[in-house]
């Protein structure tokens, strides 16, 4: 079996579900670190800041750094340098975890005449809120997105994630946005930058076809599907794009990887 030099793993179905680590889950980071094998923890959560994800990891006993991280913030403030100097003007749709990267990125987060509006999941999502991002990008600014998920987990089951924000946004302002987070290659490409390791060398694992095994296959690279999450066997065997490997989860991969 192929020995991939970098990985890239999803967190909630994949690392955690609800508050609690999956099992097996911490002994397979463990097990990367030992082996000295380069991973990030990918995910599409704009909430959050890398800190607070990796405090959470570690409250659920699994190794874990801030340097570890990398969310679908991360990846719109750097695409957003690549597009537009520090000082230009954002309307940011979203929570801390987006503002801090866009403010420590430099950008100028207003309501005034902006030329980006930025949409993360924000559970303080309102009216008011819709009609300015509408406004703003019917008057010229551009609609940038950090993920299109539809639906976010949570222990209470599936509660609306931000891609339904960002429709009510591209819906009231006639465009289509431009989508950072997976399935997207937009954020595997930076997170591979900052591994360190290249597209044929580097797996991606995940437990939802549409956004990770898909990200793998958007970015050129192989795919890990456990089945500790969203989707199931009998899916991806009718789904379009086929992970390439498939594990009950990721204690069963790390046992593969011994034998």
């Amino acid at each position: 079996m192929k020995r991939y030099k970098g990985y890239l793993l999803d967190l909630d179905g994949t690392i955690y579900r609800g508050g609690e680590a999956i099992p097996g889950a911490g002994e397979f980071v463990t097990y990367l670190k030992k082996q000295q094998i380069p991973y990030l923890f990918l995910t599409n959560n704009s909430a959050a800041s890398p800190l607070l994800v990796a405090e959470r990891l570690q409250a659920m006993g699994i190794e874990a750094e801030e340097k570890d991280v990398y969310t679908s913030s991360m990846a719109t403030a750097t695409y957003l340098k690549e597009q537009a100097p520090a000082g230009t003007r954002v309307y940011v749709v979203g929570e801390d975890g987006l503002r801090e990267q866009l403010q420590t990125a430099g950008y100028t987060i207003t309501e005034e005449a902006p030329r980006y509006v930025i949409c993360g999941i924000d559970r303080s999502f309102s009216y008011e809120k819709l009609t300015i991002a509408a406004r703003a990008i019917r008057a010229g600014a551009t609609l940038l997105a950090t993920n299109a998920d539809a639906a976010l987990p949570t222990e209470e089951g599936l509660f609306p994630g931000n891609g339904s924000l960002v429709a009510a946004v591209s819906v009231a302002a006639a465009t289509k946005p431009i989508v950072i987070g997976k399935p997207e290659s937009i954020i595997v490409r930076y997170a591979l930058e900052r591994l360190g390791t290249q597209e044929t060398d580097t797996l991606i694992v995940g437990d939802n076809l549409y956004t990770d095994i898909e990200a793998g296959a958007n970015s050129g690279l192989d795919s890990l599907l456990v089945l500790t999450g969203y989707s199931t066997r009998e899916e991806a065997a009718n789904h379009l794009v086929k992970p390439t490997h498939i594990a009950d989860d990721l204690a069963e991969w790390r046992l593969r990887l011994t034998i």
